[in-house]
């Protein structure tokens, strides 16, 4: 076995990794993984707090999926898009059954932010028009147009980017000025407006579409009412654009529903990228799917786009026997009512440690997010900064104690897997006990 040592040397000498300067990464050398834990090769483990980049939705190591991997492997790995294979219709047909209403095929991706990109080109073709509708507090992932589109700061060095982007307010109530004094469903109304004020502004027929998330991500999992999602789409039918709902994150029962838009029931989705839970990370793949009217647009007129990888044959049965998994251990279920366990676990925290100023989410799709002040709301770390000390004290603290998730800005987020035990669940509430507790020295109320 290669020292640990070695295996973090030859990562840092001959790899690059993402979103940080290359000098500063000290990365944790992983080993191996099983069902809600991560080892590394000291054989230190690791709860999975956030099922890696909110992906590992039915763990690590499925026996299913793994079998069906090795299955599929032995029998087919790839043909060119262009030929039918058995895995890639079935995985088509379980979409079309789990998705919304009316969402009939699929187009398949390598991951999700390929899934935006292709989401938004298929409507730009659609409907003859240039300009996608998406939120400031937003990420849709990081290849050129899809990186555009995202609000996330991570944006900035993509800039200009693609020109067709336009940036539309967020449904945040906890620090949109646009709540203050109003009910959510009152700010959801003005916030509408604004939005539909926006269509006009840019001209309607230069609009394609309204892209938002299912249910908000990295971003900082925040979720309008009903009111929002009911205009956006009164919008869209009055002035002929489509809505694209972006589930990479939230889909495949991470809210305690199938699909963060399925809160809203009533909402009609014309186009959906899928990613991450789609697999569960065992194998890349993504998916637009859409709706009747839109495949059939394209029965007649020409897909311009394209992946070597498109409907990858081994990575569709890993998302059939993934699809499978969710069905037959019931985990969407599973999620809405450990989402209810975890809710009250990070409450009863709010009410110990004062430096909790929200918590944001439904299913197990939490986050809370640490100020100074709970009157002021001053971050315990700026949107769009670096770190301050004691959020990098936070985020240390809380591998060394064995809990691996993610921490952005001021947000600690609470995404374990779907399979994860209400006695796991206590045990990952407690180390976020122990390590706010050191946090609460830095409140200034």
């Amino acid at each position: 076995m290669i020292p640990a040592a070695e295996t973090i040397q030859k990562n840092k000498d001959f790899t690059i990794t993402s979103w940080i300067a290359q000098g500063t990464w000290n990365p944790i050398p992983i080993e191996r993984a099983e069902g809600i834990y991560i080892y590394d090769a000291n054989g230190k483990r690791y709860m999975d707090w956030s099922s890696q980049l909110v992906n590992v939705n039915i763990g690590h190591s499925h026996p299913h999926v793994v079998k069906a991997i090795q299955e599929q492997a032995a029998k087919l790995c790839y043909v060119d898009p262009s030929f039918a294979t058995e895995p890639r219709g079935r995985l088509g047909e379980l979409l079309a059954e789990v998705t919304p209403g009316g969402l009939s095929k699929a187009f398949f991706t390598n991951g999700g932010t390929d899934a935006v990109e292709n989401a938004m080109k298929m409507a730009r073709l659609y409907t003859g028009r240039q300009k996608i509708l998406t939120r400031y507090k937003s990420y849709h992932g990081a290849t050129f147009a899809s990186m555009s589109a995202g609000g996330d700061p991570r944006r900035l060095a993509n800039e200009p980017g693609v020109p067709w982007i336009v940036r539309l307010p967020d449904p945040y109530a906890y620090r949109n000025p646009v709540y203050r004094g109003r009910t959510p469903e009152e700010g959801d109304q003005v916030l509408a407006e604004m939005i539909e004020d926006i269509v006009l502004m840019e001209g309607p027929e230069n609009c394609a579409a309204i892209l938002l998330e299912g249910y908000s991500g990295s971003s900082g999992i925040m979720q309008p009412t009903e009111v929002f999602y009911t205009r956006a789409r009164e919008i869209c039918d009055k002035y002929g654009m489509l809505l694209i709902v972006d589930e990479v994150m939230s889909g495949f029962g991470r809210t305690g529903k199938w699909f963060g838009i399925d809160h809203y029931p009533d909402v009609k989705v014309d186009m959906m990228a899928l990613a991450k839970g789609i697999t569960s990370g065992y194998v890349p793949l993504g998916a637009v799917v859409v709706s009747d009217e839109v495949a059939s647009f394209f029965d007649s007129h020409v897909l311009h786009g394209g992946l070597t990888y498109s409907s990858h044959a081994l990575a569709c049965a890993a998302g059939v026997a993934t699809i499978e998994v969710y069905q037959n251990e019931n985990l969407v279920e599973r999620s809405r009512d450990l989402g209810k366990v975890l809710r009250r676990g990070l409450m009863d925290l709010a009410e110990k440690h004062p430096v909790i100023g929200d918590v944001r989410g439904v299913g197990l799709h939490h986050v809370v997010e640490l100020v100074k002040n709970r009157e002021t709301r001053e971050p315990m770390s700026p949107f769009n900064k670096p770190f301050t000390d004691p959020m990098k004290q936070t985020a240390k603290a809380l591998k060394d104690n064995g809990l691996s998730t993610m921490v952005r800005w001021n947000m600690v987020f609470s995404t374990p897997p779907l399979i994860i035990t209400e006695q796991q669940l206590n045990e990952g509430l407690q180390i976020l006990d122990h390590v706010l507790t050191d946090l609460d020295q830095y409140y200034e109320g």
